[in-house]
């Protein structure tokens, strides 16, 4: 029987805010963006790369996943955050 369990939000949150994945998809995106409207692409690659991450995390035992839901919640707020992290590598970029 699977056991479901109420997610934490603000385990969600910190998860996805120092995702090493997603700061480095983002930023190294958000650099190479020569025009801003390709921040939020940047920001979906972020976030699949920091879900990719999560879900292997999970599969070797890094990360104890039980909640059912939380998964979606995690995926915008990879994006959220990626957006913010390639904005600052756009911004930060040499030009």
């Amino acid at each position: 029987m699977i056991a479901i369990n109420s997610f934490d939000p603000l385990t969600l949150v910190l998860l996805s805010l120092v995702n090493p994945a997603v700061i480095a998809v983002a930023v190294c995106m958000g650099r190479s963006a020569d025009q801003w409207q390709k921040l939020p692409i940047a920001a979906f690659a972020a976030a699949a790369a920091g879900f990719l991450l999560y879900w292997v995390g999970g599969q070797v035992g890094f990360f104890a996943i039980h909640a059912v839901g939380g998964e979606a919640a995690m995926f915008l707020l990879q994006f959220l955050f990626g957006l913010v992290w390639a904005a600052l590598g756009y911004w930060f970029r040499p030009r």
